[in-house]
């Protein structure tokens, strides 16, 4: 069932389609992926690239260089609460929004979780889930409003990785509160669905089907490694070369269903050049075949 309301649509309309991306972050490239490396060796693989940034490093020589050369990209913030308006206080949206302006964004996304416990402290980063319950997601949505208003962006809430939530709502229907009441655009993250389906013993495609895909602006995905602890299963979201069978499967569901996706990142700066090159090959034939990319 269509989700989208007017002002949505409307500001839908000035956002362009940016294709298949990979992230990174301050440094990942040492030792890791270089984004310019991986155009030059493979031109037709990359078309933009989501830099992780927090106001307090800013971004790396290698980052830098990607700009400076008239490349697209957008703003992964590091550093906001979404479900604190503390968070959001000291002109913190305002000046990300100006760092981006010089950036040259397309649009702010981040993991809609806690990056730091109480105020920001040098060098202090956390990711822990937001509770889910209706309350919680009434305020993230706010926080989500005040922040595209001040920061001048659409700004798209990703669903975070983590092995405990609480609260009584399903993870997609928090999500599915959270944009509609702050009329947003998603970054859905299906490695880390993935994660959250396993953890809490959901069938695999439990919730989509009540989520409103056609608030999908931007798909994540990312590999994943399966390890025991004390008798439980876990999924370690540590952007391995090679994603789950689980996420490529979601992704099939996703792609078809997802009418307003501008943007794919394959989450995979940490690895060597010529490990990542096979995920992009299968990520390019399954957007190809499934969405027209």
């Amino acid at each position: 069932m269509p989700s989208q309301d007017p002002a949505f649509r409307q500001r839908l309309q000035s956002l362009p389609h940016l294709g298949i991306g990979i992230s990174t972050e301050y440094a990942a490239s040492l030792g890791g992926l270089d984004p310019q490396a991986l155009l030059e060796r493979s031109p037709d693989l990359l078309d933009f690239l989501e830099i992780g940034v927090d106001l307090e490093r800013g971004i790396d020589a290698s980052t830098r260089a990607w700009i400076q050369a008239g490349h697209p990209i957008t703003y992964h913030f590091l550093d906001v609460n979404l479900e604190e308006s503390e968070s959001l206080d000291g002109g913190w949206g305002e000046r990300t929004g100006e760092l981006a302006r010089e950036l040259g964004a397309v649009w702010l996304c981040g993991d809609a979780g806690l990056w730091h416990v109480g105020p920001r402290d040098h060098g202090h980063g956390v990711l822990m889930p937001p509770i889910l319950t209706t309350d919680s997601a009434l305020a993230m949505a706010q926080n989500l409003s005040r922040l595209r208003r001040e920061s001048r962006f659409e700004v798209l809430p990703e669903n975070p990785p983590a092995h405990v939530y609480l609260g009584d709502l399903h993870l997609l229907d928090y999500f599915a509160q959270v944009v509609s009441q702050a009329d947003s655009g998603m970054l859905l993250d299906l490695a880390h669905l993935v994660i959250y389906q396993e953890c809490m013993g959901c069938e695999l495609l439990e919730g989509l089907d009540r989520f409103p895909l056609d608030r999908v602006l931007e798909l994540h995905i990312a590999g994943g490694s399966r390890f025991d602890h004390l008798g439980r299963a876990f999924i370690d979201d540590d952007h391995c070369a090679q994603p789950l069978p689980e996420t490529w499967e979601l992704l099939e569901y996703v792609l078809p269903r997802a009418p307003a996706l501008r943007a794919i990142v394959y989450e995979c700066e940490r690895n060597p050049l010529e490990s990542v090159l096979p995920g992009f090959g299968q990520l390019r034939a399954r957007t190809r075949e499934l969405a027209g990319w």
